[in-house]
């Protein structure tokens, strides 16, 4: 590509104005580091650090932080199907927009704020004092954030991807998507799947050996029966993404033809590797959310979980089911009668374990002391909402119907009603819940309230129009309309509550602001009165988690010592070995970065150089020496002494 192709969409009134936003970002934290003199601060305490608890907040940081990106390009489609034959975008800037919010809300929004709560929780449920791979934590954190940058740098140089997020062949293919967005696509989505199956192997070895005494399978809380359960998935399920993107790689930029329609190539054979990863990959990022409702429900319904066995056999049964459903996306493209039959009965028998979990939820509730706190109002929000999702889900199951629901507006708005309750109901209600295990105070409550007010409602506002306009026709990915059709009042109305959705958001954001300047930070350390293991160490958590391992007997062993008077973290204090620091994963997931950015142009040479630096900590990593360190015995009295509050 010539400099004037790369550079084209700097022409762009918005892309301009994105391009300055960012680059006058990044002038304002590099000033404020410096004038600060926080750079030191910044590289020991966050680039460099191994801590679980600090690596999990980044994620969550950078989850919101895409949660606005995509939130603007989603009140940009809605701001343009508002009217009739609206000018505000034309198809290609529509097309970029649409396929760059899909990316960037279910890959780089909905994994990273879940990956962020599994990072800074699960250690402290299972009474662990770290991960089982602290590196590798760092390098999967990082290889995400190179991920992040490179797609969305595409918005600035060379253009987005534009082919919607599954990437359908021919249309990713470099005869209709000539420009390098795809070769973005590939690239990015490649090194942020390769750091989230490095976190499945993580914390599959974390809960499986790292488990407080007497914490067996059948006494872990059920929001790590989840985590364990939605990283199996991912071991199993990311292999087939990176296979499928390096195909996609070499049919773009080398000239094969795997996913061609000539000389043997296969376009289906793309469509069957995508959702053969992207179906199990809606419950990778729903079932963290259904182990988070059901801590929440517990605590603030002051009951134990109803059905803990049959609610963990559910998650079993969705995590198979969910490899074997993945045709129910293209019922429309030929397969046949049988093989849509037999799908179509896969999609409609999962409904069924989720539907068990819902009643588990309600017979938890049933005669419970309900506390109607913010975690708690999202939880209640997600039942009824989902269920929408689910019911119509299942409608979409049977393949006959499915002809006529498929390509249009319902499809949408079923999804929007599975995965924003399912999901980001899910991860805000967690982000709120735990808030304090990580900074030592409680978000405001009464803003916290209006913002989950706000969203629930507006919601309902932006996303049940678009069932009533599906079933009226209204075909997904269309940029305009005309006003014979009559699809511009709800249109108009779905806008309307986008426009609420985004209010609400921002009071999210707001409520850090305020909450950091004005809520208390001497509260006890379990502030909503917890089940599990987590609440029985410091809010906000020391480096260590625990000065002494807990033991345990039964599950919710907390709330049970709480109750008969126990303290379960008393013990003989001895010293604790925790991982060094280390700088490399930030230095080597920079050359990861900048050999993925000069392979998009096809600049093999400087990204052969840049992989070379990537093989070379690697190589420096296998002779290195480091054992670790000890926190001492009178450091870790002085840290908890300090922590309790202590004279």
């Amino acid at each position: 590509m010539s400099m004037e192709e790369v550079f084209h969409p700097m022409q762009e009134p918005m892309i301009l104005a994105a391009a300055i936003s960012i680059v006058v970002g990044a002038v304002v934290i590099v000033a404020g580091l410096t004038y600060f003199k926080k750079w030191g601060y910044f590289y020991k305490n966050w680039l460099s650090t191994v801590d679980h608890k600090k690596i999990g907040i980044m994620y969550i940081a950078t989850a919101l932080l895409m949660l606005f990106r995509g939130g603007i390009d989603a009140l940009l489609m809605r701001a343009q199907t508002a009217v009739p034959d609206n000018g505000l975008l034309d198809a290609q800037h529509y097309n970029e927009i649409f396929t760059t919010h899909g990316l960037l809300m279910i890959l780089f929004m909905a994994m990273p704020f879940v990956i962020g709560l599994m990072n800074i929780v699960i250690p402290l449920q299972i009474g662990a004092r770290d991960v089982a791979f602290p590196r590798l934590n760092a390098v999967s954190f990082w290889l995400f954030a190179a991920g992040c940058g490179l797609l969305n740098l595409s918005f600035i140089i060379g253009g987005s991807p534009d082919a919607g997020w599954t990437a359908y062949f021919p249309l990713a293919g470099t005869e209709f998507s000539p420009t390098v967005g795809n070769n973005y696509y590939s690239l990015a989505l490649q090194l942020s799947g390769i750091g989230t199956l490095m976190t499945g192997v993580n914390f599959i070895a974390t809960i499986i050996k790292m488990r407080a005494p007497g914490m067996t399978l059948m006494k872990m809380p059920m929001f790590t029966w989840s985590i364990l359960i939605t990283n199996i998935i991912i071991v199993f399920a990311f292999p087939v993404l990176t296979v499928a993107l390096a195909l996609m790689m070499l049919d773009r930029q080398f000239g094969t033809q795997f996913f061609a329609m000539q000389n043997g190539g296969m376009d289906m054979l793309w469509a069957n590797l995508f959702w053969v990863w992207g179906h199990p990959e809606v419950y990778i990022v729903i079932l963290p959310a259904f182990g988070i409702f059901s801590e929440i429900i517990a605590t603030f319904a002051r009951k134990n979980l109803y059905g803990y066995k049959s609610m963990v056999m559910s998650m079993v049964v969705i995590s198979l089911l969910s490899f074997l459903v993945w045709a129910h996306h293209f019922y429309t493209m030929g397969h046949g009668v049988m093989v849509n039959s037999v799908f179509s009965i896969t999609t409609m028998a999962i409904a069924v374990p989720t539907g068990v979990k819902i009643f588990n939820w309600l017979l938890t509730m049933r005669h419970g002391k309900i506390q109607f706190t913010t975690p708690m109002l999202y939880a209640l929000g997600f039942i009824p909402i989902f269920t929408i999702g689910g019911v119509t889900g299942v409608m979409l199951a049977m393949a006959s119907a499915d002809y006529q629901y498929h390509n249009t507006m319902f499809l949408v708005a079923h999804f929007h009603y599975v995965l924003i309750p399912g999901t980001v109901f899910g991860v805000l209600a967690g982000y709120h819940y735990w808030w304090p295990k990580m900074f030592g105070f409680r978000l405001n409550e009464k803003l916290g309230k209006t913002a989950f007010w706000f969203i629930a409602v507006c919601f309902n506002v932006t996303f049940f129009p678009l069932f009533i306009l599906g079933l009226d026709g209204y075909a997904r990915r269309m940029y305009t309309y005309s006003e014979s059709t009559g699809y511009g009042p709800l249109n108009m109305l779905s806008f309307i509550g986008g426009l609420g959705l985004a209010v609400g958001f921002a009071l999210i954001v707001y409520n850090i602001y305020y909450s950091w300047k004005h809520m208390p930070r001497n509260e006890k350390a379990d502030v909503w009165d917890g089940r599990t293991l987590e609440w029985a160490t410091h809010s906000p958590v020391p480096e260590y988690n625990f000065a002494v391992v807990p033991t345990v007997t039964r599950l919710d062993e907390y709330w049970f010592a709480k109750k008969e008077g126990r303290d379960i973290t008393a013990g003989k204090i001895e010293k604790i070995h925790m991982p060094n620091n280390t700088g490399t994963p930030f230095w080597m997931s920079g050359f990861f970065f900048l050999a993925a950015f000069f392979a998009v142009f096809n600049l093999w040479v400087p990204a052969i150089i840049s992989m070379i630096g990537v093989f070379g900590f690697m190589i420096h990593r296998s002779f290195e020496k480091d054992h670790g360190r000890y926190i001492s015995v009178e450091e870790v009295m002085a840290t908890e002494k300090s922590l309790r509050g202590d004279k």
